[in-house]
């Protein structure tokens, strides 16, 4: 993610290094010129009220198997508001009740459940869950604090929810050191909650699940925490409540805020991420239950020792074609699909700033079962705008 104040609750500044220098395999690599996105429609689109300064504008994250794509805009005052997006492209916007300072989307599922956090007035963070008939659920994790951001705390988000109503996120505890922790929430609105058993319990460390798509239909999770020298590492919680650690080949463990970043897990059981090297370089990878792990680079990636660029996955579908970005080396952001068979498809979104040295441009998140990418670009003023990607 580009923007790192839709996720700030949860990553501090030094943190983002690893989020991503600027908010988000097997087989014959044949590489497709931006140049073939002609055979596709990119359609982009603005909220009604985002603002139009830099920094603001509309993000959209998740899209759905029918379509329907949530995310986030920011207005003139630079508030965050939730809105929706039907296939047919009418928009609905929200507010979470008794939000004060802003309300983030992250999750969507099949049937238009969304989910994310809100800030009220105090001002504290909250998880909230907004059904398909445009009910919240409004809810703070066993052991989370929810005293003000301005003291440290940071409350509770929701992240994932997946066709059952079922619901991931990460919360910060009352330890005083605000330690994040991940919170299951059931539809009956039972709690499970856990952290990675490895995972420091120091300030600022712990447990976070994948944003957007870390959970799937069977209930397995998957993420990253934080060991004692905040080095990033994965893992993936089965259904069952076992723990699987992993490291992407390559990923570098010796510095801090480096490491292994799963991004999604889809129903078949693979995650796709991006880890980041001991050059500060990052790679994509994809962690296949039957075939294990297989790193790549989207061709014409920068992979300068030092730039802080390379591949960012951010969506794995059913199918197993991944979605993200990459950065080159005049530091411009780039869409690129991934097929199932390895190959690469890149593709820009209209009106996205390609300037070197601007690192906007082009910044996938979610690809459905059908084949359609939603994300959001970044123009020459630094606005925000969102896309949709079809065939």
């Amino acid at each position: 993610m580009a923007k790192p104040i839709a996720l700030a609750p949860f990553f501090s500044p030094a943190q983002w290094k690893a989020a991503f220098v600027v908010s988000l395999i097997l087989g014959t690599l044949a590489v497709s010129p931006s140049g073939n996105a002609q055979e596709h429609r990119i359609t982009t689109f603005d909220v009604p009220g985002a603002g139009t300064a830099a920094g603001q504008g509309t993000l959209a994250y998740g899209i759905n198997s029918v379509g329907v794509i949530a995310g986030t805009y920011y207005d003139a005052e630079n508030i965050s508001h939730g809105f929706l997006r039907d296939p047919g492209g009418k928009l609905t916007m929200f507010d979470v009740p008794g939000d004060a300072g802003g309300t983030t989307v992250l999750g969507l599922n099949a049937e238009g459940a969304v989910v994310g956090y809100f800030v009220d007035a105090t001002p504290a963070i909250h998880a909230f869950l907004r059904t398909p008939d445009g009910k919240f659920i409004t809810y703070d994790a066993p052991g989370a604090c929810t005293t003000s951001v301005n003291v440290g705390c940071h409350g509770s988000g929701a992240w994932d929810i997946n066709i059952l109503g079922v619901v991931v996120g990460p919360y910060e505890d009352t330890s005083g050191n605000f330690v994040a922790h991940c919170a299951i929430r059931y539809p009956d609105g039972q709690f499970t909650t856990f952290e990675v058993p490895g995972s420091s319990m120091e300030a600022g460390q712990g447990t976070l699940p994948a944003i957007l798509s870390g959970l799937n239909i069977w209930g397995a999770i998957s993420g990253e925490y934080y060991d004692a020298n905040n080095a990033f590492h994965g893992f993936l919680r089965t259904p069952t409540g076992a723990f699987i650690h992993f490291e992407a080949p390559g990923a570098d463990t010796t510095i801090s805020f480096n490491g292994t970043f799963p991004e999604s897990l889809n129903d078949a059981g693979a995650i796709a991420g991006y880890d980041l090297d001991v050059n500060e370089v990052y790679h994509g990878f994809l962690r296949s239950p039957a075939a294990g792990f297989t790193t790549f680079e989207v061709p014409g990636a920068d992979t300068t020792a030092g730039d802080y660029n390379g591949t960012f996955p951010s969506n794995i579908n059913l199918s197993g074609a991944i979605t993200g970005n990459y950065v080159d080396a005049n530091d411009v952001s780039h869409g690129f699909l991934r097929g199932p068979n390895g190959g690469f498809t890149t593709f820009e979104a209209p009106g996205a700033d390609t300037t070197a040295g601007d690192y906007n441009g082009t910044f996938p998140v979610s690809n459905n079962g059908a084949g359609a990418i939603t994300g959001y670009y970044i123009d020459t003023g630094n606005v925000y705008h969102g896309f949709i990607r079809e065939p």
